[in-house]
């Protein structure tokens, strides 16, 4: 099946959200027990940590970690919005930058300004969009607060509606209102993070098909992707492979040659498997300190190799740092946790 395709279902009774590429899995996301990113809460200081210039907080969900906490006393309740899924027993992450994103638009409060998408290139087009932008903002009850606005780059589609755009606006601006002129008190939670199926419509901009009915993942073959992305092992042609492996301390990625035993052999292997990571991560959701044992290859070939990991990184939707290379010749990676791990096979 050719081009991209949007299905909407649920897995194992969570809701789920997969995009399909040319018949094969390009992002997955599950719901989880666990709060979503993007969720609010109002929250209460605790415990300071000071070797790790952080505290934790209290919120309805457990306890949350926030960093950058000049001027934060313990007892004090804050705004927070969860950055991230936690790892493993740790306590939830938060930040004090909120932003309220939607699929044309992100409002910043306390960071004013109108902008437009970088990638938006054509002077006409930014013109009008930042127009758009005036008028939605001035029909916003904003309270006299210093908020700001981004108009991503989906705005450029040639279905973005300059209707849909300013409503887009207005909804989150009206949201933002909403929850920064909150007069309650105690732990709550303010708003909830979008779900897969609201994700979905709001990051997978690109045109497709989109399929919404009952038992799509097993008609599109979502379930067999599925099934194969619970493996470690990811075909890169020509014999190689990579298996990207989850342990407690971090993501191990090791990229094997196969039966290539030529002198380019290490090289073409860790250049498939810069352009295989981006897709492996997304779909087994996983994140956080990521280490690249590579098949064997010149130093010279590094800046080759490092040109290529960058490429394929910018076209993914998920943060991620490259760190360098280790003194044992490893390359090392550090991944927000933005999507809930791929969830074993149900017995």
């Amino acid at each position: 099946m050719k081009g991209n395709t949007i299905i909407l279902d649920h897995l194992d009774g969570a809701e789920a959200a997969a995009l399909m590429v040319d018949g094969k899995l390009h992002d997955l996301i599950i719901d989880s027990d666990a709060p979503r990113p993007g969720t609010v809460y109002r929250a209460i200081a605790d415990k300071p940590v000071k070797g790790q210039g952080g505290m934790f907080l209290k919120t309805p969900d457990g306890s949350a970690f926030l960093r950058q906490i000049k001027g934060l006393a313990p007892g004090q309740e804050i705004l927070v919005q969860v950055s991230g899924y936690a790892e493993p027993g740790k306590a939830i992450p938060v930040t004090q930058k909120l932003l309220f994103k939607s699929r044309y638009a992100i409002v910043t409060p306390d960071a004013p300004g109108l902008n437009v998408s970088r990638s938006i290139r054509d002077d006409d087009l930014r013109d009008t969009l930042l127009e758009i932008a005036h008028e939605a903002m001035a029909q916003a009850t904003i309270d006299g607060r210093n908020m700001g606005l981004i108009l991503r780059s989906s705005c450029a589609d040639a279905d973005a509606d300059a209707d849909d755009i300013a409503d887009d606006i207005l909804a989150m601006a009206t949201l933002a209102e909403t929850v920064l002129g909150d007069e309650g008190h105690g732990p709550e939670v303010l708003t909830e993070g979008d779900g897969p199926h609201i994700l979905a419509w709001r990051d997978w901009t690109d045109p497709a098909e989109v399929v919404t009915d009952e038992g799509s993942f097993e008609a599109h073959s979502v379930l067999d992707a599925i099934d194969s992305a619970r493996s470690a092992q990811v075909d890169l042609g020509g014999g190689a492979s990579m298996f990207v492996e989850e342990t407690r301390a971090l993501v191990a990625v090791d990229v094997n040659t196969g039966n290539d035993a030529s002198l380019a052999g290490g090289l073409k292997a860790n250049l498939a498997a810069a352009r295989a990571l981006p897709t492996a991560l997304r779909v087994r959701g996983l994140g956080g300190q990521i280490v690249m044992d590579l098949a064997p290859m010149p130093k010279k070939d590094r800046r080759t190799f490092e040109s290529a990991l960058r490429a394929a990184l910018r076209g993914d939707t998920i943060d991620t740092a490259l760190v360098g290379w280790t003194p044992l010749g490893h390359m090392e990676l550090q991944r927000k946790r933005a999507r809930a791990p791929l969830p074993p096979e149900a017995a």
